[in-house]
């Protein structure tokens, strides 16, 4: 099993605007694909593809950052 290096700012949301920064990637990659699909429906899978070029992030990990945020939109 591979060991990842956590990092302090994957875990403290920033004081400017609460988010950590996974979940500032998650949100950048899902604007940007709105853009690109003329602001229509983006599929999970095309986001999550974006979002792991971006930072190290598991399937799960994902799924709850998007869960959380979909309450904040």
């Amino acid at each position: 099993m591979a060991m990842t290096k956590i990092l302090l700012e994957d875990l403290i949301p920033d004081v400017r605007d609460g988010l950590t920064r996974k979940e500032r990637a998650v949100l950048f990659c899902l604007r940007e694909a709105q853009r690109e699909f003329n602001d229509r429906y983006v599929p999970t899978i095309t986001l999550y593809g974006r979002v792991v070029e971006k930072v190290d992030m598991s399937q799960e990990e994902f799924q709850k950052i998007l869960t959380r945020m979909v309450g904040k939109i």
